[in-house]
């Protein structure tokens, strides 16, 4: 039996009904604060709590709301920055075009500087006409 004692749990007290020492002390407490009271302050302040913790998770997905907003704007500047990159290769590429085309206008008009040079001008062609002499040594 006393093997059963000692794996039997001692018996709960439960709250509303207090034993027989505390009998006397139990209502004292009561009167001085009554259990609505404690409840409704426990509820007001559940209340409260409830509302931090809705307010921080409203906090939180705003906060991820803006750090996805955040790195949206990165990506995009990043393209922009990309953009900058071939937009200033394609500056830097400009003097070298204009000396190209300066080149080749330049040798344009010495091929039509050259043209005009070689060209004989109409009414001065040489004509070599055979003179007798010359004629008659040959036969």
């Amino acid at each position: 039996m006393d093997e059963a004692r000692a794996r039997r749990p001692p018996p709960a007290i439960h709250p509303r009904r207090p034993c027989a020492k505390c009998a006397s002390v139990t209502p004292n407490r009561q009167s001085q604060l009554p259990g609505s009271v404690s409840s409704a302050a426990a509820v007001a302040k559940l209340d409260e709590k409830k509302k931090e913790v809705d307010a921080v998770a409203a906090l939180d997905r705003a906060s991820a709301h803006v750090l996805r907003r955040i790195e949206d704007l990165g990506d995009d500047l990043d393209v922009v920055a990309d953009a900058g990159l071939v937009h200033g290769q394609v500056l830097q590429q400009w003097p070298d075009m204009f000396r190209i085309l300066n080149m080749f206008l330049l040798q344009r008009e010495q091929r039509a500087e050259d043209e005009d040079a070689s060209a004989p001008t109409t009414g001065e062609r040489l004509l070599r006409v055979p003179i007798l002499d010359e004629l008659r040594h040959m036969d």
